[in-house]
């Protein structure tokens, strides 16, 4: 039986079948598998082009197809004789010259009456493997050929493809949810942050609730750094370019990157803090009873994403990252390492994504294949995975591996985690780096009076802090836990003569450190309680004659529904170990 790699890869050849029944016109370019289906980027300049209302009907005609389709079997060509067979297709003679200066086969593929040009890795039997209720197309698009932007604007159709037709609903279920869930909409309902056109894309705006949520959880990430002995540190924005020049980021961001000048001064936006921090260590003589020396941060890099690129929070040029780097002896990896571990169950178990089934990790390595994207010895490369990889399984961790993965200077241990509905999201991370200290030159003085490198171990815990905060307000669809949302109590008055007391509630609750407000808008109880209920505030009180005669509160909690009445300071007990326990 085929992957189902190779039936998406099949049937976007064979939504290119049915576009070429339906639009004889059109110049099909290519078309991937992708990790939910597949798509075909299409050409229909000189006639109609289909919309998502054709869509329907397309793919009745790639079921049609597919009973026909009972192999798929590929033949080696010349080029001469694939230029034939497209002429008139600019897009396929392009890339079989292309197939042609590298001395690769041109292959063609054939199913039914339809050929395609074509590496191969496609279902063998498409007719007997592919399930026709298993897959839909879903949407059209523009896209540039090969995608960029100075070449002509194509057509791409994307199509939904799993093994089962029970797989495709349940995806288009969680889609559905995600749509309900989108940071983007909750963020703007809850005023957490907004994105403005006069300051740009990709660089977001917090309000108070906003930051609130943020510092809640940077505060909480450096509580968690502490107490493994990380120092925090602060860097500027900007550096020379010969930091990153030294370090390699020069050659891999500098296109990516914002440079800035001055009157006489020429300056690079970090797109990375770690060459910052050889700097710190660098700064003065170091000992083997000086490591590990481990920095903390907060602070953003900036990286110049294209703009169609960006979305919310999860697409920014702006990236606020928790950082840290802890430079040690190679004796002392594993400790770290295992350190780090216990900080990242730590934070992900407070935040609700550590769960049986939950979460997983993926040692990302080198791909042979692209040994010039990868600084340093071969031999310090193998050495590196093969510890990262021992530490990993000696911490339990079930490790997948991802060829490609790892940073330019060293290898990883990415963390996965679902969400809510399911959804996989790569977050924390841990770097083994021999190479930035060898590039820094830096040193520490070892036992015997000789100067050795230290070990550079970079980690992030919730990676870049808008996009972990885009899947925090998904994975909570905004009702976030006590100790995490930016109002945990709203005090309400049934009537402005309930407004004084009211207040003394509030104050209560702020002496003993729980956020809370009061809502006193000339406005009807029921309003009130509804709007607190939008807001996803967990705690509502109720304060009206009764309570006020008794120096109580009626508690209505959004999790659990209305509880008994009960005194101030017995809420704030409840609502204090609710918080410290961050349950």
């Amino acid at each position: 039986m085929s992957s189902l790699e190779a039936k998406r890869h099949t049937l976007a050849h064979l939504l290119a079948a049915a576009v070429k029944e339906k639009y004889p016109h059109a110049k099909p370019t290519i078309g991937p598998a992708i990790d939910t289906g597949f798509y075909y980027d299409f050409d229909f300049s000189g006639g109609a082009k289909p919309n998502e209302e054709d869509l329907a009907a397309l793919a009745e005609s790639m079921r049609s197809h597919l009973l026909s389709w009972a192999t798929m079997q590929g033949a080696r060509v010349s080029a001469d004789e694939a230029r034939t067979k497209f002429e008139g297709n600019p897009f396929k003679l392009e890339l079989i010259d292309e197939i042609s200066e590298k001395g690769e086969d041109i292959t063609l593929y054939t199913a039914g009456d339809f050929t395609d040009l074509c590496r191969g890795g496609h279902a063998e039997k498409p007719s007997a493997e592919i399930d026709p209720d298993s897959f839909e197309l879903d949407r059209v698009a523009g896209a540039y050929w090969r995608g960029d932007e100075k070449n002509p604007m194509l057509t791409r159709i994307y199509g939904l493809a799993f093994e089962t037709k029970d797989e495709l609903d349940a995806y288009l279920t969680q889609r559905e949810e995600a749509k309900k869930r989108d940071h983007r909409k909750i963020g703007q309902d809850l005023d957490l942050f907004v994105i403005s056109d006069l300051v740009g894309a990709g660089l977001p705006l917090f309000t108070p609730k906003g930051t609130l949520l943020r510092d809640t959880i940077a505060d909480f990430l450096w509580t968690l750094n502490k107490k493994y002995g990380y120092g925090k540190v602060d860097i500027p924005h900007l550096a020379k370019p010969d930091l990153y020049k030294v370090s390699g980021h020069w050659d891999k961001y500098k296109d990516d990157g914002f440079q800035v000048h001055g009157r006489d001064k020429h300056f690079m936006l970090k797109p990375m803090n770690c060459p910052h921090h050889t700097q710190i260590y660098a700064s003065r003589g170091r000992s083997y009873r000086d490591l590990p020396i481990r920095y903390f941060d907060v602070t953003k890099v900036y990286r110049d994403e294209q703009s169609g690129e960006l979305m919310g929070l999860s697409r920014v040029l702006s990236i606020t990252q928790d950082d840290g780097h802890v430079f040690c002896r190679p004796d002392q990896i594993a400790t770290e390492v295992a350190n780090i571990v216990s900080i990242i169950k730590d934070f992900y178990t407070a935040v609700g994504m550590l769960k049986e089934n939950s979460y997983s990790a993926r040692l990302s390595v080198r791909d042979p294949n692209t040994p010039e994207k990868y600084l340093g010895d071969v031999a310090v490369w193998d050495m590196a995975e093969q510890r990262l990889e021992e530490i990993g399984h000696a911490h339990g961790l079930q490790l997948t591996r991802g060829e490609g993965e790892a940073a330019f200077y060293g290898p990883k241990l990415d963390f996965m985690f679902k969400d809510a509905i399911g959804r996989e999201w790569q977050l924390a991370t841990i770097q083994l780096d021999f190479v930035q200290p060898e590039r820094f030159n830096l040193d520490y003085t070892d036992e015997t009076g000789n100067k050795v490198r230290p070990v550079m171990i970079h980690r992030a815990i919730s990676g870049s802090l808008e996009r972990f905060l885009s899947v925090m307000i998904e994975h909570y669809a905004g009702a976030f836990p006590l100790w995490l949302s930016p109002v945990q109590a709203r005090v309400v008055p049934v009537s402005e003569k309930h407004a004084a007391y009211a207040k003394e509630v509030v104050a209560a609750l702020e002496a003993a450190h729980i956020r809370a407000d009061s809502d006193e808008a000339n406005e009807s109880l029921g309003k009130k309680i509804r709007h607190a209920k939008t807001e996803k505030i967990p705690y509502l009180l109720v304060v009206g004659d009764a309570e006020i005669a008794a120096k109580t509160v009626s508690v209505d909690s959004r999790d659990n529904g209305k509880l008994d009445p009960m005194s101030v300071a017995d809420f704030i007990k409840r609502a204090t170990e609710e918080i410290t326990t961050r349950k």
